[in-house]
């Protein structure tokens, strides 16, 4: 029917367009389509009725109408695995238990508690160590960690290879000094060339990694073979043959004590204040001096 009203005005149009333009035939042609128009609307209306009286009439071809113009969202579910799959189903149709709260510590082992006790220790460490020697926190962090790690291998407290560290370089891994002694335990690279060897060779003395590892390995060795960490740290500043070691076994246990008292957590200041006899060294030196009478004393004595 459709076609027949296209047919009609496909007619018209030629028609027309073989005559001349005219007021008259503009007019026929508007009220020609105008009702060409309406009679097709006319058509779809009636068929629209017809569908939703259909529709209306048979539920069952209006829910396959629906279903083909809308069809249900598709829903993705994750996988569950079998047992948290069980476990979920079973608290959904049986009574959840009243289950009485208690604190994590009292799930952990006593290997998980070891852990968290030593993470705690390291934090307390790295924070004071790094605002006593001014290293930044990422760097002094991986130096603890590392002294940790070190000191779990070879059975050695981890803060006694730190408080060496501390006093040789003032964590500087990059440090030298005069005689040959290398990075962050200051090992002497020459004389134990051969413990570098597994990690590189020599060139290996200012990683940290290595440096710390060969330091504290000589460190355990001198500990062991002097009976004492007195005797041990006398011997790893090379003072085994003098009568004493000017003072560094005294800096390194002091500094291990304070440690040791960090990683409990308790307050420790980063400055040390001056102990009397280093007072009194530095009252002596600001004394005023006693004039000779002399100008230029010094440099003559110097020139003679």
């Amino acid at each position: 029917m459709i076609n027949c009203f296209n047919g009609v005005s496909i007619k018209r149009a030629q028609a027309m367009a073989s005559q001349p333009v005219t007021w008259s035939s503009v007019t026929k042609t508007a009220r020609g389509l105008a009702t060409t128009a309406q009679h097709t609307l006319t058509v779809f209306g009636l068929s629209a009725v017809t569908v939703v009286a259909v529709l209306y009439a048979s539920p069952d071809v209006a829910r396959q109408v629906s279903a083909f113009l809308a069809p249900e969202p598709v829903v993705v579910v994750e996988a569950v695995q079998a047992p948290a799959l069980a476990s979920l189903m079973a608290t959904q149709t049986s009574p959840s238990p009243v289950v009485e709260a208690k604190p994590a510590s009292a799930s952990m082992t006593a290997g998980e508690k070891a852990m968290l006790g030593n993470k705690k220790q390291q934090q307390f460490v790295t924070s004071w160590l790094s605002k006593r020697y001014r290293v930044a926190g990422d760097a002094t962090n991986m130096l603890v960690s590392t002294a940790y790690l070190t000191a779990h291998d070879i059975k050695l407290d981890p803060l006694l290879i730190l408080a060496v560290m501390a006093i040789e370089s003032g964590l500087n891994p990059f440090a030298e000094s005069p005689v040959g002694a290398q990075g962050l335990m200051q090992v002497m690279s020459k004389v134990h060339h051969d413990k570098f060897q597994p990690m590189g060779g020599v060139q290996a003395a200012l990683n940290p990694v290595a440096n710390i590892r060969v330091g504290a390995l000589i460190l355990k060795d001198y500990v062991t073979r002097g009976g004492s960490i007195e005797a041990g740290l006398k011997t790893y500043v090379g003072a085994a043959a003098f009568d004493n070691d000017a003072g560094y076994g005294f800096k390194v246990l002091a500094e291990y004590r304070r440690l040791k008292q960090v990683a409990t957590g308790k307050h420790v200041p980063t400055v040390t204040p001056p102990s009397p006899a280093q007072q009194a060294a530095k009252l002596a030196s600001a004394a005023p001096k006693a004039d000779s009478g002399l100008i230029g004393g010094d440099e003559v004595i110097a020139g003679l």
